[in-house]
C-alpha cells in the first residue's frame, strides 16, 4: 500500500526551482487556479504553490494551501511522474472547498496525465 504523505522531497523550495519551472513549464488555466507543469531530473513529483497576498487575508491563503496540499497528498499516485508542479491561486476567488478545488484540478492534471 502506498503512503500517502508530503515530505520535504515532494516540495518545490528554492527561488531557483520556481523560476526555472515559470521559464520551462507548460502553463494551464482553470477559473480558480494557473497551473505550471515541468518534467524533472529527480523522478519524483514535486509540488509548490503561489498564493500571494492579492488572494487574500492570511487565513485565506493558508485554508487555499492546506487544500491543494491535501489534493496532492490523496492523488499524486495518479499525477504525472518525474513532474514539477507550481500552483498559483487566482485573485477574487471567492471561499473554496475541497469539492471545488478537486473539480479544478482533475480537470487539468489527472485528466491530462491519464491521456
Amino acid at each position: 500500500m502506498e503512503t500517502k504523505t508530503f515530505g520535504k522531497e515532494e516540495r518545490i523550495r528554492k527561488r531557483q526551482d520556481f523560476l526555472r519551472i515559470y521559464h520551462q513549464g507548460v502553463r494551464s488555466y482553470t477559473g480558480r487556479f494557473t497551473i505550471i507543469l515541468c518534467p524533472n531530473q529527480s523522478g519524483i513529483r514535486r509540488l509548490g504553490m503561489t498564493v500571494s497576498k492579492k488572494v487574500g487575508n492570511a487565513v485565506q491563503r493558508n485554508r487555499i494551501k492546506r487544500l491543494l496540499r491535501e489534493f496532492f497528498r490523496l492523488n499524486k499516485s495518479r499525477l504525472p511522474a518525474s513532474q514539477d508542479i507550481v500552483i498559483i491561486a487566482k485573485r477574487g476567488m471567492p471561499p473554496l472547498t475541497y469539492h471545488d478545488v478537486c473539480t479544478d484540478l482533475e480537470s487539468r492534471l489527472i485528466d491530462r496525465a491519464n491521456v
